[in-house]
């Protein structure tokens, strides 16, 4: 039988299969998908084939179909295995609060880069604009200016009242979204909103440290009344990067590609070149330098956060 993988814990796996049927399901041996190497080779959104276990209630995945994209992000622990977030995306919905708490654009423009590594488009849902006074709304203000002029739809959204809900309920719509961010910006609380009369866990946010406490603890898809899916995903505290060569993270900034052809030299790493079209673009303001240097950062290993109010 072939279904849809719509829950991952880690080792159990819940299919979507013969339209509304759902099996839980193990994955058969050391099964991986080849040329990929990840902590899971099974994730939320894989269409996969599975047998039935005799006289049993579970399957077995013994076939993984191929994906037309996927998401991946690399541990921040020791061991720097990189693990699979969700597969055959029609597009994201990066999450993000300027407090309470704070999104970095370091964290931001990571996970940027991946979905543009990944071929995913990406829209920002500014979450939380019902609580913020107006010095942190002049900050948010300079964030989304940042990214609106980098290419990425923006939208601002309150989970509390409910401020442009409709407007995400038409981007979502007959398409395959996931949802991501770091813990405590608020997605189980938009999703609650968005599908009416569900009740998905919501957290709280830590007093002293200003960071969400993690409420989803695994992937799970869940069905729109109105048609398509969300891909609700735990919440990430770093975006830690699989590896890209430096010369392809020019072309996952969208602002920089444009511009990559015409510095004078054709390996310019636009960090230290003379004649350079990025920094030449940055030192004019066409280019932001809070994504320059998070750009800088990426390409030389640091996970750095860059202060947005100091710069552009």
């Amino acid at each position: 039988m072939e279904g849809i993988v719509v829950k991952s814990t880690g080792s159990w796996f819940s299919v979507l299969h013969s339209g509304n049927i759902f099996t839980e399901c193990k994955i058969k041996g050391n099964f991986r998908m080849k040329g990929m190497k990840t902590t899971n080779p099974c994730a939320v959104g894989d269409h996969v084939v599975f047998q039935m276990m005799p006289n049993e209630a579970i399957g077995v995945i013994s076939e993984i179909k191929d994906r037309h994209n996927c998401i991946i992000r690399k541990s921040t622990n020791l061991s720097k295995q990189k693990h699979l977030l969700a597969a055959n995306i029609d597009q994201a919905f990066l999450i993000v609060t300027v407090a309470s708490p704070r999104t970095s654009t370091g964290f931001i423009d990571r996970f940027l880069v991946t979905a543009e590594a990944y071929h995913i488009p990406t829209t920002l849902l500014f979450n939380k604009i019902d609580i913020y006074n107006d010095e942190v709304m002049k900050y948010h203000n300079l964030i989304k200016a940042i990214y609106e002029k980098a290419g990425y739809p923006c939208l601002e959204v309150s989970a509390l009242r409910g401020d442009n809900i409709d407007k995400v309920k038409v981007l979502l719509k007959d398409k395959i979204n996931l949802f991501s961010g770091h813990s405590g910006v608020g997605k189980s609380a938009l999703i609650n909103k968005i599908i009416p009369g569900f009740s998905l866990k919501t957290g709280i946010i830590s007093d002293m440290h200003q960071k969400g406490k993690h409420t989803t603890t695994f992937a799970e898809m869940f069905k729109l009344p109105f048609g398509g899916f969300i891909i609700d995903t735990p919440g990430i505290k770093e975006f830690g990067m699989v590896d890209f060569t430096r010369e392809e993270v020019t072309y996952f900034f969208p602002e920089m590609k444009l511009l990559a052809n015409k510095c004078q030299f054709d390996n310019c790493s636009h960090e230290h070149e003379p004649r350079c079209a990025i920094k030449q673009a940055v030192a004019e303001g066409n280019i932001s330098e809070t994504r320059y240097l998070n750009y800088l950062n990426i390409i030389n290993g640091r996970e750095m956060d860059v202060d947005a109010w100091e710069l552009k």
